[in-house]
């Protein structure tokens, strides 16, 4: 499992007071960097070989401003080509969000998904963990 803390924006607030719900996708999507770097150690756009085939969120609780929230990571299912990144968002000891994104390892020249290399597998493996959905 990968996890960092930080702690939400102002900018991040709604009219309710609370993190507004567009907020949780960007913040999974930032915590994804180490696994990126699997795929592309430097992370240069010009060699990226992920592309997102499908997210899905779940709002467990409210997440609030000037108060730390964790971002949880894990792969939670490994295929041929594609995995799913399973996180969660904890703030107080609760979880409040949680979510799937399913990536492709993907060749963009080619334009089609390519095989997921025994060494990447193996890094994914390292963070894998069962029995969790979204």
């Amino acid at each position: 499992m990968f996890s960092e803390k930080m702690m939400p924006h102002f900018s991040d607030t709604d009219a309710l007071g609370h993190i507004n719900n567009t907020k949780p996708p960007v913040w999974f999507e930032g915590a994804r960097a180490a696994i990126f770097k699997f795929f592309t150690p430097d992370l240069d756009p010009k060699k990226w070989q992920l592309i997102i085939a499908k997210i899905e969120v779940s709002y467990h609780g409210q997440l609030f401003y000037g108060q730390e929230i964790e971002i949880k990571t894990y792969i939670s299912r490994i295929g041929g080509a594609s995995f799913d990144v399973y996180q969660e968002l904890w703030q107080h000891g609760e979880k409040c969000v949680s979510g799937t994104a399913t990536m492709i390892h993907y060749d963009y020249k080619a334009q089609r998904s390519k095989k997921i290399t025994d060494d990447i597998r193996a890094q994914l493996a390292e963070h894998f963990i069962e029995n969790k959905a979204a």
